[in-house]
């Protein structure tokens, strides 16, 4: 967990401006479909200067978004999902131009085959999980929205690279994949991760 929250005070100095429209796109999932969309976070920990959010209301806010934005694809491969949420922050106000906080939350995802009654891979992956800005990034969330639109925003955020994560393995959850395939599946990339386009 020390390691998580050392991440997350490295991705808190990098900057993510990327827009998510109402109506996002599907990508191609294969065969998928979303079985059981399982989050926790039984350590969940604060990042520095943030402000307060509960356990649950962040496990709902994330499973809330997983079944909107999962939920769409409708294969035949059963996949589960689980979510464990390790650290947040929710920005607070800062000073124009000088120091504008960014919110992040910070989670691992593992992808469960429902057919072989285990785990598709070994390693969780990690993700880093940007809000939207809007118009004003030098302004900072703290100023524009509330704790609860920051939630929903990185939890939206949050589900958006999932689902990436799930199509960039889409050939490894097919019946039988090469094992050509197999060879890529699964890798991990080091985090922080914030391409969100």
């Amino acid at each position: 967990m020390t390691r998580l929250i050392a991440m997350l005070a490295l991705a808190l100095t990098l900057t993510a401006c990327a827009q998510e429209g109402e109506t996002p796109e599907m990508l191609d999932l294969g065969d998928f479909t979303l079985g059981h969309n399982i989050v926790v976070a039984p350590d969940l920990q604060k990042g520095p200067t943030s402000r307060n959010a509960t356990e649950e209301e962040l496990i709902e806010a994330v499973q809330t978004q997983l079944d909107k934005r999962l939920g769409r694809y409708e294969g035949e491969r059963l996949v589960h999902i689980g979510v464990n949420i390790g650290a947040y922050v929710l920005a607070r106000r800062g000073v124009p131009l000088v120091y504008t906080p960014k919110s992040v939350l910070g989670l691992t995802v593992t992808a469960w085959d429902d057919r072989a009654g285990g785990k598709f891979h070994e390693k969780p992956k990690q993700i880093f999980a940007f809000e939207q800005f809007g118009s004003s990034p030098i302004v900072g969330s703290g100023y524009t929205t509330t704790r609860e639109e920051q939630i929903e925003a990185l939890s939206i955020s949050a589900a958006r690279q999932i689902e990436k994560w799930l199509a960039d393995n889409a050939q490894c959850m097919t019946e039988n994949p090469s094992e050509e395939v197999l060879k890529d599946c699964w890798k991990d990339t080091p985090p922080p991760q914030i391409d969100e386009s």
